[in-house]
């Protein structure tokens, strides 16, 4: 790190660099627990768990993978919402030296097939409510025991009902493949041996998945460190985290904000998590009465939708100590209704802007507690330095100049698994001897060291803070007998920033009608997540070319702006 940054003179307290144990993310909790012992590490629907309890459901859950011939370096699939058992078994598999694969349980039926044949899982867990989908994908993978939970198994014993997280309960059936969650920790109990792995920061410990320039699902592989450094970073650039702060843990622990900060970074710290397992804005009411929370972190579709409720109108918000937003760009005028939403419930703070990639966890800046630059993303993290760099290439751009954003620091990830090609294009060594991520996001800095996101350099869509790539979704969409190509484009959205909208041109045997429609929008139901799913499908007879022959989806883009601004 360069002593001459020029975002230091905007650090205030914040420390230049910071000292990482060479330690497992579990050791990191398990320091806390020593500290905070008696302290709530996590809520779930009142059922409030101490450090000290937490610890030992932990260590329970670890014997038991052990009891499964789970090993150091072999991948277990997590595939839950926020719910306590996502939380014991992550920090389960960490606990053993294993590999966390944290996989949204929302996917299609072929994208978990895929996943886990990428970490080559032979462990996974999973709600009751998603059986069915390893259950169609089974003996394709190399999965040999599948754990299967449900909701009511991390609420309060006095609560006898069921919570619905999707549906109605379903019925799992009897098969020697599938093992209940009691029955499995049981086997924790009887297990005979100490648990003997020592973590280490470099030691492999999470895969998390992402798109790539190509547009295909790739494993990001992070390591202890790249957790525990997060963090740290986190703590000394917030400035407001303090232990028994309560976080309302609403981004899931499938994704690396979730995960990173939402759940790590404030145990690390002896705070309390509040899980929340299904995002519903109408619970955020009786959410903040009941819990007083002191963080928060969304996405920008996120605080719109919570002003926009009318229980939050009287909500009383002065418990807040920080309000953090990331996953997409926050607009200038967003910023501003988020602002004046806090200051009139009693807030003190102003809502802090964030950026990074899942290949470096999550965020890797952050704007200041105290002041703001307007349409600015923040400064880099202690010990993160950014780059702005003429594409392409690895020369740094003038100030103030339009480049590809570049991060070094100790959050990068270690490898896209599987893909040492896409890794050497993503990882490259500079000529100031740091590594550094090229981020594939186009921005600026300027000339205080403040960095600006501008858009995407991949042609890449953002619908209510998720990442979606077109060329996945034209690949099933394609795959359908009717179809004779299609391209997928994100639509302006109040909402979701962007929503999907999907153009078909049908094989030359086949016409638009109801039952076709009908039959395409099944097949996308059926292998594509529920976020990811096109909201609007218009057929035409062609769709307009570029002159190479491309699909000029830019076109499409201008037209559907066009229809929005008639309508405005």
């Amino acid at each position: 790190m360069s002593s001459e940054a020029k975002w230091f003179q905007f650090y205030g307290d914040t420390p230049r660099t910071l000292e990482y144990p060479d330690t497992s993310m579990y050791d990191m909790i398990k320091t806390a627990q020593e500290n905070y012992g008696s302290f709530v590490a996590y809520d779930f629907m009142g059922k409030a768990v101490t450090y000290d309890k937490f610890i030992e459901e932990i260590e329970q859950c670890a014997k038991a993978l052990l009891a499964q011939g789970v090993k150091k370096g072999d991948a277990v699939t997590v595939c839950l919402p926020n719910v306590p058992q996502a939380m014991i078994m992550f920090y389960a598999i960490n606990r053993i030296g294993a590999i966390a694969s944290m996989v949204h349980p929302l996917s299609a039926e072929n994208e978990i097939m895929f996943f886990l044949n990428e970490t080559k899982s032979r462990l996974a867990i999973t709600l009751s409510q998603f059986y069915h989908k390893f259950e169609a994908i089974k003996g394709k993978t190399h999965v040999e025991k599948l754990i299967v939970t449900k909701i009511e198994e991390g609420l309060p014993a006095v609560k006898g009902f069921v919570y619905k997280f999707i549906g109605h309960e379903p019925k799992v059936p009897v098969d020697p493949w599938v093992i209940g969650w009691q029955d499995f920790l049981n086997q924790g109990k009887t297990y005979p041996e100490e648990i003997s792995y020592i973590g280490l920061g470099d030691d492999d410990a999470v895969v998390l998945f992402s798109g790539g320039t190509t547009g295909t699902s790739k494993g990001i592989l992070l390591t202890n460190l790249n957790f525990n450094a997060l963090a740290m970073q986190t703590e000394a650039a917030a400035g407001c985290l303090f232990p028994g702060g309560t976080m309302l843990s609403v981004m899931p622990m499938f994704h690396g904000f979730g995960l990173g900060v939402g759940i790590h970074t404030i145990l690390a710290y002896g705070g309390r998590c509040v899980l929340v397992p299904r995002l519903n804005v109408e619970e955020f009411p009786g959410l903040f009465k009941k819990y007083r929370p002191n963080y928060m972190a969304g996405v920008p579709t996120l605080f719109e939708a919570m002003m926009r409720n009318e229980g939050m109108k009287n909500a009383d918000l002065s418990s807040l100590k920080g309000l953090f937003s990331g996953g997409d760009s926050l607009s200038i005028e967003l910023k501003k209704k988020i602002d004046a939403f806090l200051k009139e419930r009693g807030a003190t703070i102003q809502v802090r802007e964030g950026y990074g990639t899942t290949e470096c966890v999550t965020a890797s800046c952050l704007t200041p507690a105290e002041y703001y630059r307007e349409g600015s993303i923040g400064i880099p993290f202690p010990d993160t330095h950014y780059k702005i760099v003429i594409p392409n290439t690895n020369e740094e751009a003038p100030v103030g100049e339009m480049g590809e954003i570049c991060i070094a620091g100790p959050t990068l990830m270690k490898e896209y698994i599987n893909n040492p090609k896409e890794t050497l294009q993503t990882l490259r060594m500079h000529e100031d001897g740091k590594e550094y991520l090229h981020t594939g996001d186009l921005g600026y800095m300027d000339e205080d060291g403040f960095i600006y996101f501008v858009q995407r350099l991949k042609r890449m869509i953002v619908t209510s803070g998720y990442n979606v790539y077109p060329s996945q979704i034209e690949n099933i969409i394609d795959s359908h007998e009717a179809v004779m190509f299609s391209t997928v484009i994100g639509v302006k959205d109040d909402y979701r920033m962007q929503r999907i909208k999907a153009f078909i041109v049908l094989k030359p045997d086949f016409l638009p009608t109801d039952e076709i429609k009908a039959s395409i929008q099944a097949h996308c139901e059926k292998n594509i997540a529920k976020y990811a799913l096109p909201r609007e499908y218009e057929y035409r007879d062609s769709l307009p070319k570029t002159l190479v022959g491309k699909v000029a989806y830019r076109e499409l883009e201008r037209e559907e702006e066009e229809k929005l601004a008639v309508k405005a």
